[in-house]
């Protein structure tokens, strides 16, 4: 534990924002998880609608900096494929 004013202050700061670091990024791959499953359910119509919302939560993730912006472009283009290859089939 500290002893120094400043560095329990930053330790009450650290731990708070690894809380709502941690929310984020549980809501992002809670929406991808929804989205996984309409992709393996085969709900094109579905996951065609919930795309946009996909890519939303993820560029919102990595504008805070919850992702790195390398993370981020292989999550959208991971979602994205998963849905041209549902299309094809």
């Amino acid at each position: 534990m500290p002893n120094i004013k400043s560095q329990i202050k930053r330790v009450k700061t650290n731990n708070q924002a690894n809380e709502i670091n941690t929310s984020k990024r549980s809501k992002v791959r809670n929406i991808v998880k929804k989205y996984e499953a309409l992709i393996a359910a085969k709900d094109v119509a579905g996951a065609e609608k919930m795309l946009p919302e996909v890519v939303s939560a993820i560029n919102v993730a990595k504008s805070d900096g919850i992702y790195h912006p390398s993370t981020a472009s292989r999550k959208i283009s991971r979602v994205s494929k998963a849905l041209s290859n549902l299309k094809v089939e």
